[in-house]
């Protein structure tokens, strides 16, 4: 169970957004938390506490103004920390070896593999491919409709038909080295994670999995460690993001 560190980057700045906030149009965001500090500044950060495996995202769609400070920003932060991040946000077959290139330890994909509202395998396989297996994090994202998890896309706004379940975990499994699961609806609201889901999570067990989403308190932790120990991302709800969680007990949990 190890703390996995984010920088979100938006309109060239680091933020925390309410998940599900953001809108293509106009680059808007629900914002919880702007930082007046640069990507870099964070990566250092990270590095001095040995907190690998963390997740840079780029928000914005690439063709977006701020697109290219976007970039600015995730360059300087896999410069800062190479081998250490993660990162994700506009990633495909053609420019994530790029990103591997500048830095990255794995690429993190989630709307070029899910395409009107299916799993498009041909494109996994190519980027699988591409990067090779081991390097390779699928965002299994999701929000809940009727009851059950359904994968979403595109900035969390697009619901597509894959069902969150063990099946399509083993599925999908086969072609990257672990998922990184934001439970979108509670994403930046820190009320406590969505218990069901990482029970299922927890229970699946195969591959590595990222928890992210309603962490907000200790408590909150242990939750996440009675289903079964998942690796968890804290975002919001840190006291460097303006919160009221301390950064550096969270890095010494275990």
């Amino acid at each position: 169970m190890r703390f996995r560190p984010c920088i979100d980057i938006h309109n060239g700045k680091v933020k925390q957004i309410v998940g599900g906030s953001l809108a293509d149009a106009g680059n808007e965001a629900r914002e919880n938390f702007v930082s007046d500090k640069n990507s870099a500044f964070y990566a250092k950060l990270y590095k001095s506490r040995d907190l690998r495996g963390g997740h840079v995202i780029i928000l914005n769609p690439q063709g977006s103004e701020y697109y290219g400070a976007d970039l600015e920003q995730a360059y300087a932060a896999l410069a800062a920390y190479p081998g250490g991040l993660q990162i994700g946000g506009g990633i495909n077959a053609e420019n994530a070896v790029d990103f591997l290139e500048k830095g990255a330890s794995h690429v993190i994909v989630t709307s070029y593999v899910f395409r009107d509202g299916q799993a498009d395998f041909g494109k996994l396989k190519s980027l699988s491919a591409a990067v090779g297996k081991e390097r390779l994090v699928l965002d299994l994202s999701c929000r809940r409709r009727d009851g059950d998890y359904f994968i979403v896309t595109d900035r969390w706004q697009k619901f597509t038909d894959v069902k969150l379940t063990s099946d399509a975990m083993d599925t999908l499994g086969e072609y990257c080295a672990e998922f990184l699961v934001h439970a979108v609806d509670a994403e930046g609201k820190a009320r406590g994670v969505e218990r069901p889901l990482a029970e299922m999570l927890g229970k699946w067990g195969r591959l590595p999995v990222t928890y992210a989403g309603g962490i907000g308190s200790m408590s909150d932790l242990e939750v996440l460690k009675q289903c079964g120990g998942l690796d968890f991302t804290v975002g919001s709800a840190l006291d460097i993001f303006g919160g009221s969680l301390d950064f550096e007990e969270i890095c010494r949990y275990r």
